[in-house]
């Protein structure tokens, strides 16, 4: 089926509440959400460093991109295909789990009948005590790609660290970070004390997938509010009242992340086997194969953000210090839609997995037409809100004026 074909299916049920639409938005919102939290959280970061100065916020501006962008580079392949791999093997063994219970009730049933037949009851009946109400006991569901997306996203999570730690110099200095701008000494502070919680983001993410493909969005909602509350409370004691300045945002933010991992950690034990008995059951091959392409599409998408975060250090700390403050609420905003793809990933695995082509079709039809939807009402969003809310980040006017113009849908009225 060609692309228009899948794109106007049923255009008209877009926004309807039925069945399916209720399941997209009960996955997408909570899940665009918890995706927000690193991005957010360097947000509230990037408001409080404004107020120090725009040197400052330069220098962390570049250093949660090169941050951000490797983290992008390791996370995001791993989140998408553990989201499609844990909701294609939760669906197989539910449905397996649903045949074995009818199996057993159907022999209980036949058990009664027999035993019926040949006793006489009286008061509690043997069948009351025969069937003992089918009790089934509680047990953590065992899916091998979760233990495999754990094990690589710690594996991956201390290789990040290990390699910004000791390449955090030459790293800034070919992101255009030099020594005569006064930007290079907070931005390796920032970036080296930021790295420390690569573990926890990248565990914190690949749990996510994992809640994401068992259709439970909510619970890493929960934990990145409780995080990303953490951090704002944190913000302002490490840098103003400890006088720590840039460190003491990153040492807020990374104590935050280590609080979400650990909530997370806490909260999937009690739903899934997290270490398989053999090693063998490990899908790593799995892993790679699948997530190699999607690797290549985010180095792609990385390197745009990473040069054009180049060029503008280069300018100098003023235009870098702008370009922070659009980036960083551009990527917040944008996350809202991959709230839609993992929504779509979680569904469209399940419905592969049990062989409902229908459910599949209706399901890419729908998540294309709220994407687009979602898409322009994002752009007005920002063309009208970055203007007014961009002194929430600095009172600093050549910083505002380099806002204003990134934003040409503003220009007029600004200068006016």
């Amino acid at each position: 089926m060609d692309l228009p074909t899948v794109f106007f299916h049923g255009a008209t049920l877009a926004f309807q509440r039925d069945d399916l639409g209720k399941e997209i938005m009960g996955i997408a919102v909570p899940g665009a959400l918890a995706l927000m939290a690193d991005p957010l959280a360097s947000l509230v970061d990037t408001a409080f460093i404004g107020h120090i100065g725009p040197v400052e916020l330069a220098a962390v501006g570049v250093s949660i991109v090169v941050f951000n962008q490797v983290t992008r580079i390791a996370v995001f392949p791993l989140v998408s295909v553990t989201t499609s791999f844990v909701a294609e093997e939760d669906a197989t063994s539910s449905d397996r789990h649903k045949d074995e219970i009818s199996g057993d009730n159907e022999n209980n049933v036949s058990e009664m009948d027999e035993l019926i037949s040949h006793e006489e009851t009286s008061g509690k009946s043997s069948f009351e005590t025969g069937s003992s109400e089918i009790n089934i006991e509680h047990t953590r569901k065992k899916i091998p790609s979760v233990s495999t997306a754990l094990l690589l996203g710690g594996v991956l999570g201390l290789f990040e660290t290990l390699l910004l730690v000791s390449c955090a110099k030459p790293i800034l200095d070919f992101m255009g970070v030099k020594a005569d701008t006064g930007m290079l000494k907070p931005a390796l502070q920032y970036l080296v004390l930021r790295s420390l919680g690569a573990p926890a983001v990248l565990l914190s993410l690949a749990m996510q997938g994992v809640f994401r493909g068992l259709k439970d969005t909510r619970t890493p909602l929960y934990a990145t509010v409780v995080g990303d509350a953490i951090n704002i409370v944190l913000d302002p004691i490490f840098m103003f009242v400890f006088q720590y300045g840039v460190s003491g945002a990153a040492v807020a933010h990374v104590i935050s992340q280590y609080f979400i991992a650990a909530i997370l950690l806490c909260r999937l034990r009690l739903q899934v086997e997290l270490l398989p008995p053999n090693l063998k059951h490990l899908p790593i091959g799995r892993f790679l194969k699948n997530g190699s392409l999607l690797l290549a599409r985010v180095i792609a998408a990385t390197c745009c953000v990473t040069l054009s975060a180049s060029m503008a250090a280069r300018l100098g700390s003023t235009q870098m210090a702008a370009f922070q403050i659009c980036l960083q609420i551009w990527l917040a905003s944008s996350l809202l839609a991959d709230g839609l793809a993992f929504a779509g990933q979680a569904i469209l695995a399940s419905a592969f997995a049990r062989k409902d082509h229908s459910k599949a079709k209706a399901t890419a039809s729908r998540i294309l037409q709220l994407g687009l939807i979602l898409g322009l009402l994002l752009s007005l969003l920002l063309g009208v809100g970055l203007h007014t809310g961009s002194r929430l980040f600095t009172e600093d006017k050549g910083v505002l004026h380099h806002i204003y113009v990134a934003t040409p849908v503003q220009l007029q009225y600004a200068e006016s």
